[in-house]
Parts: structure tokens; C-alpha cells; sequence
């Protein structure tokens, strides 16, 4: 792998991956070494909200406050993500928030690939790797971002943003 590392960046799924748990998505990147990777689905939320499971969560939830969901792997449990300034952290959700002002978001479950598995699929042309921006993990917006993310980048990704749910009704 080197020195590319994608943690920080997004992971945007292209039509080409019909794996319906990673239909249209935008996957924010915690972790990615020679192991492996990990991340969270950053633009589907879902109906219940951060208090059903998280009543101590709710005043620092970032709209909409609801709970993400992060990927298909260990659904049942929590992850907490803070932004911190231009970064984003993990928070321990077992505790009580420490700082009021943050804003948190939290995802039930992550995606994770084994050694080599992601890079493969972006191989295959499954994903593209971009930098995220300020507010996407945050984005109060969240079924915008898949298009929106694309159509930042220019060019034929742009045009990849307007690609039909089902392209065969085109």
C-alpha cells in the first residue's frame, strides 16, 4: 500500500457496485492500512432517532438527529463521530458528552475490508476516493451528498451524479 492512506477521504460508490448495501453511498474513511479498512456511511439516515438508543446524545446531535446507518457490519453497535475544528474524532458513547458545543453524529455499524479487498474494488472501478470537504460528515442534507459529492468533482463524474436509479427506464 505505501504511503496512501485513505482515512479522512470519502468513498464514493459508483453504479457499477449493485451490492445493495452500498447502493449510492458516500463512506467517510476512519481507519485504512495493509490490514485493512473501515469506515462509515455518511448519507443514510435512518427513522430512529439518536434518543431512542442515546437519550444523553440528543442535545449535541447533528441535524438530522437521527441514527446513520454506518454499514452492514456489527449493526447493533454505536460509533460517535465529532467534528473538532477541521477534524473528525471518534467519541465514546458510553460516556456523557464532555463539551456541549460539538456536534455528533452517530452510525450503527461501519463497513470493513479486509487486506487488499477495497483496493480491489477500486480497482474494478466500484469506488472513487475524494477529499471530503468542511460539513460532509455533518451535512444536514445527507440524501444530497451522493450527488453532490460527484458533481464537485467535475468533468465525467459530474455527469455520474445525474446517472438514473434504474437506467433501464432511460
Amino acid at each position: 500500500m505505501g504511503d496512501a492512506t485513505f482515512k479522512g477521504k470519502l468513498l464514493v460508490a459508483l453504479p457499477v457496485l449493485v451490492d445493495k448495501n452500498f447502493d449510492r453511498t458516500v463512506v467517510f474513511m476512519l481507519e485504512h492500512s495493509d490490514a485493512g479498512a473501515v469506515g462509515v456511511v455518511i448519507n443514510r439516515p435512518s427513522p430512529l432517532s439518536v434518543g431512542e438508543p442515546l437519550p444523553n446524545w440528543v442535545a449535541v446531535a447533528a441535524d438530522p438527529p437521527v441514527v446513520f446507518v454506518g454499514g452492514p457490519v456489527s449493526t447493533s453497535s454505536a460509533i460517535g463521530l465529532v467534528e473538532r475544528g477541521t477534524e473528525i474524532a471518534t467519541v465514546d458513547l458510553e460516556q456523557d458528552p464532555e463539551d456541549e458545543s460539538l456536534r455528533v453524529r452517530v452510525f450503527a455499524g461501519y463497513a470493513g475490508w479486509g487486506s487488499g479487498q477495497l483496493e480491489d474494488e477500486i480497482g474494478a472501478g466500484a469506488w472513487i476516493v475524494v477529499d471530503a470537504e468542511a460539513g460532509d460528515v455533518m451535512s444536514d442534507e445527507p440524501e444530497e451528498l451522493w450527488p453532490d459529492v460527484l458533481r464537485r468533482q467535475g468533468g465525467h463524474l459530474a455527469a455520474v451524479a445525474d446517472f438514473p436509479e434504474d437506467p433501464t427506464l432511460n
